[in-house]
């Protein structure tokens, strides 16, 4: 296993001080605040802490309210509003330093049979032959300002290789559409599904936000542009291992009033569709 999914193994290891409440640790990736998937990972481990281990997550929908204190933990309460005969629903609220920084809805489900359909995988090349996104941050380093360089050569837990790379400094405008393979850098626990939605909720944060700025030519290095997740909502429909290539297909269909939509798919290698993510992000573009 790799140094950076100790780390992130750690970071979902939550703490339990009481019956409903939990403590993370925080962890510095080079940037200012807490980086929003974790914030993500860790409140969809807390929920899964009180449900029981049959019944799976198959919806969460969160709202990022402060920035979080990336030298600090972050203390989770959850809420039991339901426990009926198929499905359970919690609600998570984390805190730091007296203060209610994202909240978290998440529901659970018995698995249960029905019907089935899925879009197809999109035709792309495999992650074989792609240039991984910590070669092109390396790369990339060179040419900014030291202050910028911390956040780029963090050593992510979570191996990223995109198909259409994008240069965060001189971005071309594209139409809003990307698609990446994504993995954990590191073999995962083998019998602890719900850990590995957790990883997923992680690592869905990874520059998802940049979908909706592709067609403006920005980006989040850019000085003038100031962005920052709003919101985020998860579907999962079928088992998947986190720790195995996935491809990640984003689409942004609106942009406005500084604020971009994005929506994503997530597929095995087979082509099975398993999860949707969706997300809301500022996009705000200074004058001074």
């Amino acid at each position: 296993m790799s140094e950076p999914v100790d780390h992130l193994l750690h970071l979902l290891n939550l703490e339990r001080i009481e019956e409903n409440i939990f403590r993370g640790p925080s962890r510095d990736i080079g940037s200012p605040t807490v980086f929003g998937g974790q914030v993500l990972g860790q409140a969809l481990r807390a929920a899964a802490y009180t449900v029981p281990p049959e019944r799976r997550a198959h919806s969460l929908h969160a709202y990022f309210i402060l920035p979080g204190d990336p030298n600090a933990p972050i203390v989770y309460l959850v809420e039991r509003l339901r426990d009926g005969r198929s499905f359970t629903t919690r609600r998570v609220t984390a805190i730091q330093h007296g203060r209610p920084i994202f909240n978290l809805s998440a529901s659970f489900q018995i698995e249960e049979p029905g019907v089935a359909h899925q879009d197809p995988m999109p035709e792309v090349p495999p992650p074989e032959e792609l240039i991984s996104e910590a070669e092109l941050r390396r790369q990339l380093a060179e040419q900014v300002p030291e202050v910028l360089r911390p956040f780029l050569l963090h050593e992510r837990p979570i191996e990223i290789r995109p198909v259409e790379p994008v240069n965060l400094l001189f971005p071309e405008k594209r139409p809003p559409r990307r698609h990446a393979w994504i993995r954990a850098a590191g073999t995962l626990p083998d019998d602890d599904p719900a850990l590995h939605q957790s990883v997923l909720a992680y690592a869905s944060d990874f520059g998802f936000m940049g979908t909706a700025m592709l067609p403006h030519g920005l980006s989040f290095l850019q000085p003038h542009v100031q962005a920052a997740s709003l919101d985020h909502a998860m579907w999962f429909y079928r088992p998947f291992r986190a720790d195995e290539w996935l491809l990640f297909a984003m689409e942004s269909p609106v942009a406005a009033h500084a604020r971009g939509l994005n929506r994503g798919l997530f597929f095995r290698r087979d082509g099975t569709l398993v999860a949707a993510v969706v997300q809301e992000g500022l996009m705000r573009i200074r004058s001074d």
